[in-house]
């Protein structure tokens, strides 16, 4: 077993702790926060440490450390807090679920985290940082930088660049070829047809909301 520490006190980093440890040799030992954060010092069961001492509680030689934070300021702070980890000495560790597809002559590099049922189509990029959650469809040669996040279900098709730091929303997709730039923000349900500049956001309107109401219009008579 390999010791972990996780970063982060929210869901993420409860259900890092759960997948690492049904799914890997990783035993979670500790999670950190900084401390303008700390808020309890016991999370799921495991004590909490302050980020800005965690070097001096447990042993960056003998730990190894995952940071379980979203896309919170456009996945900047989970990139901050990478750097830091990286500093301070420890080890990064990665998650690739044994429910997801991985092709060959893929290059996953470090600090990612891949939960199941994604399809990562052979000759496809990932750099380190990046968090794929449930159920996405990476195409074949192409490319996702540092720090991204791509939530459920999202299709990326072939030949196409993800830049870094980009969020992309569930049930969007990317058309073939298509080059997204750095620090997008790629709205859910979505299609991205050709290439976007750093610092874009694209978005649909929600669907109508109908004015009449759902027992109304399946004629439904009882209460």
């Amino acid at each position: 077993m390999k010791n972990l520490i996780i970063v982060g006190t929210g869901p993420f980093a409860g259900i890092a702790k759960l997948y690492f440890e049904t799914y890997s040799k990783y035993k979670v030992s500790a999670f950190s926060v900084e401390a303008n954060f700390v808020d309890r010092s016991v999370f799921c069961n495991l004590p909490v440490v302050e980020f800005e001492k965690i070097e001096n509680v447990y042993d960056p030689s003998d730990f190894e450390i995952f940071v379980a934070i979203t896309y919170i300021n456009l996945n900047h702070t989970r990139a901050r807090l990478l750097s830091e980890c990286k500093r301070k000495g420890f080890g990064l560790a990665s998650f690739i679920s044994p429910y997801s597809f991985r092709g060959p002559e893929t290059e996953i590099n470090e600090h990612c985290f891949i939960f199941e049922n994604n399809v990562i189509q052979p000759y496809v990029k990932i750099d380190s940082n990046v968090i794929l959650w449930s159920g996405n469809h990476i195409g074949h040669h192409s490319y996702i930088r540092d720090n991204c996040f791509i939530s459920s279900h999202v299709v990326i098709s072939g030949f196409c660049e993800i830049g870094m730091n980009t969020f992309i929303g569930v049930n969007a997709s990317v058309s073939n070829n298509v080059k997204i730039g750095l620090n997008c923000i790629i709205g859910p349900g979505t299609l991205v047809k050709k290439n976007i500049a750093d610092d874009s956001v694209i978005q649909i309107k929600q669907s109508d909301l109908i004015n009449v109401s759902a027992r109304k219009l399946m004629k439904v008579n009882h209460p």
